[in-house]
């Protein structure tokens, strides 16, 4: 008859740990920093199926597109990923007195599409909002959500302060670059955002398509699309290659 050796049991369960301490431990860390379209839509969809087909651990910083390039300068993260065209990239840094010395250095790549949406409490069906009651119940000149067939609730703006991509593209496009009230509840990532929408039955807020489950209510509202870029300074590293190679390739089924 067979007899377990309980000192044999161990060494070979502490040999069985170390083993896996180590092969975490050896594991190379691939770091994005990024905003919210790029985290929500292709980052956190794909991360546990690349880090398991790269042997890389896929770690993203949702920091939004202006502290994303400052990190990515300061070679802090192996690239730089938002909801915006590099154009408007460049043209956000500028008009946050982030200085790029030569843009020249950086190198780009559109990765994907976004649509921003607007986002309610689950329990507030709105229909759907035109553009002129988007920009008054954003501007504060809406205070009731009944002027808009809602219930007798004022109106709650949230709004996210690492989401800047996605509020300047939503001011531009769905406001017509109309001014936000300056009345708003903080919030910081797409998230956050959502969060604090599902926590407050009053709340209007904004973020990515892809945060949208059944924890929220999207009203229809006029489209807002966007590219998603990532940026890295130079070419591409052998770590930032097999993410894109990824997004394009056998990832592509889980960019939502």
């Amino acid at each position: 008859m067979f007899k377990c050796n309980p000192a044999s049991t161990i060494i070979a369960l502490t040999a069985a740990c170390v083993l896996t301490l180590t092969l975490a431990a050896g594991a190379e860390e691939l770091k994005i920093g990024a905003g919210a379209a790029p985290t929500e839509n292709i980052l956190k969809p794909l991360k546990a199926n690349f880090e398991k087909a790269s042997g890389l651990t896929l770690n993203t910083l949702s920091n939004g597109p202006k502290q994303a390039f400052i990190e990515l300068e300061k070679g802090t993260v192996d690239a730089a990923a938002a909801g915006l065209s590099i154009g408007d990239w460049w043209a956000l840094l500028k008009k946050e007195g982030v200085a790029v010395a030569n843009q020249a250095d950086y190198q780009s790549q559109v990765i994907g599409k976004d649509r921003v949406i607007v986002l309610t409490h689950k329990d507030n069906r709105i229909a759907s909002l035109s553009s002129e009651q988007l920009v008054g119940l954003f501007s504060g000149r809406i205070q009731n959500w009944k002027e808009v067939g809602g219930k007798d609730l004022p109106v709650l703006i949230v709004w996210g302060s690492l989401i800047p991509g996605t509020n300047s593209m939503f001011i531009k496009v769905a406001l017509g670059g109309a001014t936000v009230s300056k009345e708003v509840l903080d919030a910081t990532t797409a998230a956050d955002v959502k969060d604090k929408i599902k926590a407050n039955p009053e709340a209007i807020g904004i973020g990515p398509a892809a945060v949208v489950d059944d924890s929220v209510w999207s009203p229809k509202s006029p489209e807002v699309a966007r590219n998603i870029t990532i940026l890295t300074k130079g070419a591409p590293s052998v770590k930032v290659q097999k993410l894109l190679d990824y997004i394009k390739g056998d990832g592509a089924k889980f960019i939502k």
